[in-house]
C-alpha cells in the first residue's frame, strides 16, 4: 500500500475484490473482526485515488478463465484500462488468455521488483514509511524483511539487504 500512497503505480481493485481479499484473511486469521477489514478496505479506497473499479460486470460472460470466479478480475482490469494484474495466482491467469485484452499477469515478487527498479529512491522511502507504520507491533528493519520474505517477495528482500530504511 505504502508504494501506491507514494504514487509509484496506480492500483484498482473492486468492492468484490476487496470482499474476496477480506474472506481470505479471515479463514487464515479468524482472531482478526470483519470490521477491521473491512475499515482497512474503506481507508485503502479513501486514500488511493481513482482505485475502484465500477461497471465492469459487462465484460465477465465473454472472459474464458480455467476458474470461472476469476474472471472479474478480468473484467475489472479490462474497464479501468489497466496494463497488467498482479497476484500469487499465476495459473488461473492463462497468458494467452490475458494477451486477447493487452493484460499481463506478474507475481507481486516480479511487479515489486520491476518498481524498485525503475524508481530506486521512492520504492525504499516507500517501504522505510511501511516499516515505521507498523505499530502492533512495530517491527524492525529485520523483522520487517522475514515478513517479507515469508509474504513469498524474495527477490524484494535480497534487493533491500544493503538499504537503510
Amino acid at each position: 500500500m505504502q508504494v501506491a500512497l507514494q504514487r509509484i503505480f496506480r492500483p484498482r481493485w473492486t468492492a468484490r475484490i476487496h470482499e474476496e481479499w477480506i474472506r481470505s484473511v479471515l479463514e487464515r486469521k479468524p482472531h482478526l473482526s470483519r470490521e477491521r477489514l473491512q475499515r482497512t478496505s474503506l481507508l485503502m479506497n479513501e486514500n488511493v485515488v481513482g482505485c475502484l473499479v465500477e461497471d465492469y460486470e459487462s465484460h465477465i460472460e465473454k472472459i474464458l478463465l480455467p476458474d470461472p470466479n476469476d474472471r472479474h478480475v478480468v473484467a475489472a482490469a479490462i474497464q479501468s484500462q489497466s496494463d497488467v494484474i498482479v497476484t500469487t495466482n499465476l495459473k488461473d491467469f492463462p497468458r494467452d488468455v490475458l494477451n486477447e485484452y493487452g493484460l499481463s499477469v506478474q507475481h507481486p515478487d516480479e511487479f515489486l521488483l520491476m518498481l524498485r527498479k525503475m524508481y530506486p529512491d521512492e520504492f525504499v522511502m516507500a517501504v522505510g514509511l511501511q516499516r515505521r507504520s507498523l505499530k502492533k507491533p512495530p517491527m524492525n528493519r529485520d523483522e520487517f524483511l522475514n515478513t517479507l520474505w515469508r509474504s513469498d517477495l524474495k527477490r524484494v528482500v535480497k534487493s533491500l539487504e544493503d538499504e537503510d530504511f
